[in-house]
């Protein structure tokens, strides 16, 4: 045969292996739920800087005099819904009964509970479709403390975590307080540190995955009341890339804008930037004192600003001057 008969040859059998048209192969099984499964996946979390306001507070903040945080909580939600979640509470009913008061003394019209006491609640209790219809309606979201673990192995993949985010995206409130406010990041810190020992190499820090509402921060509460500076500074030493921010009681961050946080309450903020950290001992397995070179830290008090992107206070005096929520000239 020759050369050109061989290839009108190859050219007939590869046509013949065309399917005809409209009679494609139907998609397998394995296809089909292939391509449900990738229209069904979540949407990668959403960041600060296309969406809500975050207000994360300290703990114990007040609830009977000025109130100025919780005031500040309830101004951010006043469009709508402010819903509470007390899922992270050994005490969820007290706990709501508190905040419910404090909430509408401060002008709150439409204060919900959302009453999760075990994750089969949020995945689909009887009450999971009252539960989203209040999502779907509310401008703001407020955790209480607790025990942030429980909040996150509780919330996390679920129906009413997936209402709690849209919230979120679609411009409202989210306010944490205590452990509330430590699940804020995206890793939070959820024991360890505490003791008597706690400057020791060997007082592990534990961390765990958080909710994920702000990045490149790591979140401690109680600060001051509790001594909790060396168990921030050894979880900023674990990874230098993160600022650590601790939040003393009756003391709040308001982001107003996704890279800016503003001081409000009683106390101090404290931020340690391990971006310059020239050594530490945080890898050692001894019994010995942590031990870290060239840390900055930075503390800043009511009507102060942050800048999360380029690691600095804002000018104070230009800060106090625009006022919160104005933007610079």
């Amino acid at each position: 045969m020759s050369r050109a008969r061989r290839a009108q040859a190859e050219a007939e059998r590869r046509r013949a292996r065309r399917p005809r048209r409209g009679t494609e192969r139907a998609p397998t099984r394995r296809q089909d739920d292939a391509a449900v499964a990738e229209e069904a996946a979540p949407a990668p979390p959403t960041t600060p800087a296309t969406t809500g306001r975050l207000i994360i507070i300290g703990g114990r903040e007040d609830k009977d005099d000025e109130r100025v945080i919780l005031r500040e909580v309830v101004q951010a939600a006043a469009r709508g819904p402010l819903v509470v979640v007390t899922a992270a509470s050994a005490f969820p009913d007290e706990v709501w009964r508190d905040y419910q008061v404090a909430f509408e003394a401060l002008g709150a019209a439409d204060v919900v509970h959302l009453p999760l006491r075990s994750r089969a609640d949020a995945l689909g209790g009887p009450r999971l479709e009252e539960h989203l219809a209040a999502l779907a309606r509310a401008a703001g979201v407020f955790f209480t403390g607790g025990d942030q673990l429980k909040l996150t192995t509780l919330l996390g993949g679920t129906p009413v975590w997936a209402g709690i985010r849209e919230v979120f995206a679609r411009g409202g409130a989210i306010a944490g307080t205590s452990a509330g406010a430590s699940a804020m990041s995206r890793t939070m810190i959820v024991h360890g540190g505490d003791s008597v020992h706690r400057h020791r190499l060997s007082e592990a820090i534990h961390m765990a995955p958080g909710l994920g509402f702000v990045d490149g921060v790591i979140i401690d509460q109680h600060f001051g009341q509790r001594g909790r500076v060396s168990r921030l500074l050894a979880a900023v030493a674990q990874n230098p890339s993160v600022l650590g921010v601790g939040i003393d009681e009756d003391t709040a961050i308001a982001f107003e804008r996704p890279e800016r946080f503003r001081v409000l309450g009683s106390g101090a903020v404290y931020v340690i930037d391990g971006q310059g950290i020239s050594w530490s001992n945080v890898v050692e397995r001894e019994d010995r004192t942590l031990s870290v070179f060239d840390v900055r830290l930075h503390v800043l008090n009511a009507g102060d600003s942050f800048d999360l992107t380029t690691h600095r206070p804002a000018d104070p005096d230009q800060v106090r001057l625009q006022g919160p929520g104005d933007e610079e000239a």
